[in-house]
């Protein structure tokens, strides 16, 4: 019995990395029972964060390490998305700078005891069939092997970048993906202002992964709203843009009460951004 335990603690220590994440289900689907867990908790082996969850002990407790655990360890498929990929990105410095929330896009809901984990952080959900037909989350297949110093390009507008010290894959929505998830929260949960500022800054854009994007999106109003940004900043990619291959639908969208009516993406915008072109 003794030998056995002995076995099961170095499993661990191989199968579950310092700092990451898992949950009761996993450790019983290893073989580790409730009272094991307990005396591991005890021993200093394990530590629980939450109800539910235990971590080996390295530090304090990062998002980055909670979502990388999402996408390995527990095969969830969850994305980094909107204002978060853009911060990691390197491109929302126009936004609010204190990380509060992380956003992420899947086709399932992560589980409820991200609600409970210690410390500031909130993370908000979105599905992304909201936006996206064919362009669907996948993390596939969820493994920590290291991916280098670069990003690796993943199909449907995702990334891979290495985070930490092995150099741990952290799926993200390029930059192209991020700024329609972006889009999508106008006009309730982002603001036109910081919005309009940074798109100022997207020079550098891949004209054929954004095509590829819009062409699959089916948000009538992400897609105006993309447009009507890009062309206030003329960015010399958008001329590789074929928007005519793009379904912009048909009717005016008023996105905001009492603004101005902009005749050439049909959409109400704020007064204050000029939204006549």
């Amino acid at each position: 019995m003794a030998k056995l335990k002995a076995t099961l603690v170095n499993q661990l220590q191989s199968r579950l990395p310092e700092g990451l994440l898992v949950d009761a289900a996993w450790l019983s689907g290893q073989g580790y029972s409730t009272s094991l867990r307990s005396q591991y908790v005890s021993a200093g082996w394990l530590k629980q964060p939450a109800r539910r969850v235990y971590q080996r002990p390295r530090g304090e407790l990062t998002w980055q390490q909670v979502v990388i655990s999402l996408q390995t360890l527990l095969e969830h498929d969850v994305t980094v998305g909107g204002r978060t990929a853009l911060d990691m990105h390197g491109l929302a410095h126009y936004l609010k700078q204190r990380t509060t929330s992380v956003f992420l896009h899947g086709p399932k809901a992560p589980p409820t005891w991200l609600a409970t984990l210690p410390g500031t952080i909130t993370y908000r959900y979105r599905n992304d069939a909201r936006l996206f037909s064919k362009c669907r989350v996948t993390t596939t297949p969820h493994t920590l092997a290291a991916v280098g110093e670069g990003r690796i390009s993943l199909p449907g507008g995702l990334m891979a970048m290495p985070w930490g010290p092995w150099n741990w894959p952290l799926v993200i929505s390029s930059p192209e993906r991020a700024i329609l998830e972006l889009l999508d929260e106008l006009p309730d949960d982002e603001s036109f202002h910081q919005v309009d500022m940074l798109m100022q800054g997207f020079a550098t854009l891949s004209p054929s992964r954004m095509q590829a994007l819009l062409a699959d999106c089916h948000s009538v109003k992400v897609k105006r709203l993309f447009f009507f940004f890009a062309d206030r900043h003329r960015h010399a990619w958008l001329k590789r843009v074929d928007r005519t291959a793009i379904d912009l639908g048909r009717g005016k969208r008023m996105l905001v009460k009492g603004g101005r009516y902009d005749p050439k993406h049909m959409i109400t915008v704020p007064g204050d951004l000029d939204g006549v072109q």
